[in-house]
């Protein structure tokens, strides 16, 4: 079984993850039930699919994994793009979010890219 917490790309998606939750506190209260949910839902989505990939028996189980964190990754972005159309988050915040979010989005597809070429 793989040890999910020595992947980079799930270090780096918690940590995302918690930033994430942390400036949407400061999104509107009319948003809770929507972008501000949906963002959280998905942003958690990243490392869960990594660690639940890692308990998988064949790189072939653990690749569709993290094409489907891969796929939360670029939902993320979306709602980033939507946050920042809405006034939600500044510019700088934004840059630094769609900067880590493109990296995380660059180490899943490399890690499955490998776990293909082996499976």
């Amino acid at each position: 079984m793989r040890d999910f917490k020595k992947y980079e790309v799930w270090q780096l998606s918690r940590e995302f993850c918690s930033s994430i939750y942390s400036k949407t506190k400061d999104y509107p209260k009319e948003e809770l039930y929507g972008l501000t949910s949906q963002i959280r839902r998905a942003t958690v989505s990243i490392p869960t699919n990594i660690s639940e990939g890692c308990g998988k028996n064949s790189d072939k189980e653990f690749a569709n994994f993290i094409n489907i964190s891969l796929g939360s990754a670029l939902e993320v972005e979306n709602l980033l793009i939507i946050s920042n159309d809405l006034g939600y988050m500044d510019k700088e915040v934004f840059k630094n979010f769609e900067t880590k979010i493109n990296t995380i989005k660059r180490k899943l597809y490399t890690l499955h890219q490998k776990l293909k070429q082996s499976a």
